[in-house]
């Protein structure tokens, strides 16, 4: 079967949408399929050449992204029609070599390919991951392309029970619509107390207890709630330490707050750091600390329980959805509150514990890559059929 992936996003990008497109690509090799992938270039690249894409499992065409250039761009619509233009001489070669697409999350490119594949009569299953539907209104002037590529698409996939629900309350409400959980990447194994001293000595980490935070420094990632709290934190259980990986507009920001706390003692900004090391972070922690305000569901939380460290979380939808599904090893507290969250913190740290064997055969059932992959295929299939079925 040859799958072409359309997605905003590939390595070198850390997006939920350049990952999962990337795992199942590998996946689909390894099952003697043909993937491809359509896609911006990364932007990790941007101003440079295209990144060389012999990582990926499978051709690559990259296609430079939409950006309006100023007020009259954006009014007179210029550089998207310049985008459009470019999008369909790129993907009607992908489309037509192709006997199923998948498209990843909304956009200009994810909605053109979606209308290009039904043109084509090419069956296409869409997955989504969050902001479009947590941010979705109906267009009120035509094209809406992002709804009438819900509405066509084969089958519909999310990332969450909760973001399923809330599409359906928004009155996307329609058949073949299916949850499936994230995969965890092998990097992120199951460690108990030696493990965890292992990967303490490795890292060099010397303060009794460790937290660990693992997202782009962005106002949707709440960290400057959580620095806020270790000012408290660090009041009562002193030799703690936060280490956070990930980079973004805010790191200036958040270095300024925790030296104005007085923790940036206690606050290690690790930037971007690869899986491998960001697992060794997750095995060593005593507790991982997600303060996000809106996730649907939180990769980083679930492969630090994957390492058998426990999380402890804002009330966003999905944390509240993992807390549900993992019970004593995910707690959560209010969002945007940081006396609660540094309550958590601190009755986590004084009572530390590895997370549990109910933990761990969970994320093998619902979020182990095998298990993921076939759901991926179980889909595939459904659109498949349902595609023989409009031709019949």
């Amino acid at each position: 079967m040859r799958i072409l992936h359309v997605t905003p996003h590939l390595p070198p990008d850390q997006a939920a949408n350049a990952l999962l497109p990337a795992h199942l690509g590998a996946w689909a090799r390894d099952r003697g399929d043909e993937p491809s992938f359509l896609a911006h270039t990364p932007r990790a690249a941007s101003g440079l050449p295209a990144p060389d894409a012999t990582s990926l499992p499978g051709r690559v065409t990259w296609v430079s992204p939409y950006r309006p250039s100023g007020a009259w761009d954006r009014a007179l619509k210029v550089s998207t029609l310049s985008a459009a233009l470019r999008i369909v001489r790129a993907a009607g070669p992908a489309i037509a070599g192709s006997d199923l697409v998948h498209v990843h999350s909304n956009g200009l490119l994810a909605e053109l390919c979606a209308l290009l594949a039904s043109a084509r009569r090419k069956p296409y299953v869409l997955t989504l991951y969050g902001t479009e539907i947590w941010h979705y209104r109906p267009k009120r002037m035509p094209p809406d392309l992002f709804t009438r590529a819900y509405r066509h698409a084969a089958v519909v996939t999310f990332y969450s029970h909760g973001l399923r629900d809330r599409a359906i309350e928004l009155g996307l409400d329609r058949a073949e619509l299916t949850v499936i959980y994230p995969p965890v990447a092998p990097e992120f194994q199951w460690q108990g107390e030696e493990g965890r001293a292992a990967a303490r000595a490795g890292l060099g980490i010397r303060s009794t207890h460790l937290l660990v935070n693992v997202k782009r420094l962005h106002p949707l990632a709440g960290q400057r709630f959580l620095i806020e709290a270790m000012a408290d934190v660090v009041r009562t259980v002193p030799d703690s330490h936060l280490v956070i990986c990930g980079t973004g507009p805010l790191r200036d920001e958040l270095q300024s707050l925790a030296r104005d706390l007085g923790v940036d003692g206690h606050v290690t900004f690790a930037g971007l750091v690869d899986n491998v090391k960001v697992a060794r972070f997750d095995a060593a922690a005593d507790l991982f600390a997600l303060p996000s305000l809106l996730e649907a569901c939180p990769t980083v939380a679930i492969e630090a329980l994957a390492c058998g460290t426990p999380v402890v979380s804002t009330d966003n939808p999905g944390g509240v959805e993992l807390a549900r599904l993992f019970g004593p090893d995910l707690s959560v507290v209010p969002r945007e509150n940081r006396r609660a969250l540094a309550d958590g913190i601190i009755e986590r740290l004084r009572a530390p514990r590895r997370a549990g064997p109910a933990t761990r055969a969970i994320i093998e059932r619902e979020f182990g890559p095998q298990a993921v992959a076939d759901r991926y295929y179980q889909a595939y299939r459904r659109a498949l059929e349902t595609a023989e079925t409009r031709i019949g």
